[in-house]
């Protein structure tokens, strides 16, 4: 490094020459000419040569903002373009401010890339951890309860009203259930409720409510409401979900397994918030796909463990079937945690992975040296089978083995799901 003699004592060195912004093609040009006739001054094929300013390193730093903006004359923007070239840090910040003019074109696509808040979460992070991080266990609901509120920032007043249509698998057949945006979230506050009732937090349905389920808690939340919910309801649906994570970051690790009760079944907490993750990102769709905005998957990392708290539910979501004649007897029962008959769920994709699904009882293990059966799915269509978007029948598997075992699993995924 060398350096410079100027006003600021700023280290410089060599760095690639920097091509000034260009010109549109009527910038500067005489327009009373006429047209078929060259100015005096200027001569085909001859640029006249601009009159370059000596100047000093703090003033030529002082206009690179003019210079990114096209707005220096051409003398100033040919001394700013030879300083480029010997001074780094000047090179340096020239780049920062052109990429940042890049952004106030009008015809450029505003919608934010998905990965940014995570690359701007990790580089803050890496600089200063957090005092107080959020598990890791927690980071889905988290990540799932940002990009829902993204889409919900981005949306107009009268797409708060616009038709989503709910449907999930039940006794064998999809149900559909007309709401709007503002209803699917009045949904999702109300279902919340029940890991904030957990924790001892504030209930959205109110102190004393009797124990209900999902479906029971959204239907008391609608008809509790004077009116159709709107814009509104997203503060306290936010509010809630920044007070669940902090709560839970705050609580340590014993937390991670309170039992959070949905009436007719009960999850520890860790996987409660995954399922209120997978929950979010569901509706999140169904309502990204009612005001026709564009919305990805969830992370890979994110993705798999929603697929892999799904593939632990199954063997007792098959045995609830079999006990309501749902599904076929079981063909041969072993002690509890021994290797049992087995299923085999590949799972594609991203997020993907193996997954052996114990078939007789609850209580075995799945096995790959037991395997009757084969089932392969990609990863956002076996979430769309657990969400019961599509039906057992509809689920494009690759399937080999006891077809009667492949039925039953296939069922089971799809009698996870619930309004």
């Amino acid at each position: 490094m060398t350096r410079a003699n100027d006003d600021d004592g700023d280290d410089v060195a060599r760095a690639p020459w920097i091509p000034g912004p260009r010109r549109a093609a009527d910038d500067h040009a005489d327009l009373t000419a006429d047209p078929g006739e060259a100015p005096e001054e200027e001569k085909p094929g001859v640029e006249p040569e601009p009159d370059v300013p000596v100047l000093t390193h703090g003033v030529l730093k002082s206009l690179l903002g003019a210079w990114a903006l096209s707005a220096c004359s051409p003398g100033e923007t040919q001394a700013v373009e030879d300083h480029l070239t010997a001074c780094a840090p000047c090179a340096d910040e020239a780049l920062r401010l052109r990429d940042a003019v890049a952004l106030l074109h009008e015809d450029r696509d505003l919608d934010l890339d998905p990965l940014l808040r995570s690359r701007v979460l990790e580089n803050c992070l890496g600089r200063r951890p957090a005092r107080i991080p959020v598990p890791e266990w927690v980071t889905p609901y988290d990540a799932e309860t940002a990009r829902l509120d993204a889409l919900l920032r981005d949306i107009g007043e009268s797409e708060w009203h616009a038709p989503v249509r709910l449907k999930w698998y039940e006794e064998g057949r999809i149900v559909r259930r007309k709401a709007t945006v503002a209803g699917v979230m009045g949904h999702l506050l109300a279902v919340d409720g029940l890991v904030s009732a957990a924790l001892g937090l504030e209930d959205p349905l109110g102190t004393g409510t009797p124990e209900l389920s999902p479906s029971e808690r959204t239907e008391a939340f609608w008809s509790g409401l004077d009116r159709p919910p709107n814009r509104s309801i997203r503060g306290p649906w936010r509010d809630q979900s920044h007070t669940l994570i902090r709560t839970v970051s705050f609580a340590g690790r014993g937390v991670a397994d309170l039992t959070v009760t949905y009436k007719d079944f009960a999850l520890p907490l860790r996987d409660s918030l995954l399922e209120r993750a997978f929950e979010c990102w569901v509706h999140a769709d169904d309502i990204a796909n009612a005001v026709a905005y564009p919305y990805a998957a969830p992370s890979g990392a994110h993705l798999h463990s929603m697929i892999d708290l799904a593939a632990r539910l199954l063997p007792g979501a098959l045995a609830n079937r079999r006990r309501t004649g749902l599904a076929s007897p079981a063909r041969h029962l072993v002690a509890a945690g021994t290797p049992g008959r087995s299923l085999h769920l590949e799972v594609e994709g991203a997020g993907g992975g193996h997954w052996y699904i114990a078939l007789d009882s609850p209580a075995a293990l799945g096995s790959p040296e037991q395997v009757v059966a084969q089932v392969a799915m990609d990863g956002v269509e076996f979430c769309q089978l657990v969400a019961g978007h599509i039906s057992p029948e509809e689920a494009a598997a690759g399937q080999d083995g006891d077809r009667e075992a492949i039925r039953d699993v296939l069922s089971a995924v799809a009698s996870l799901s619930r309004l």
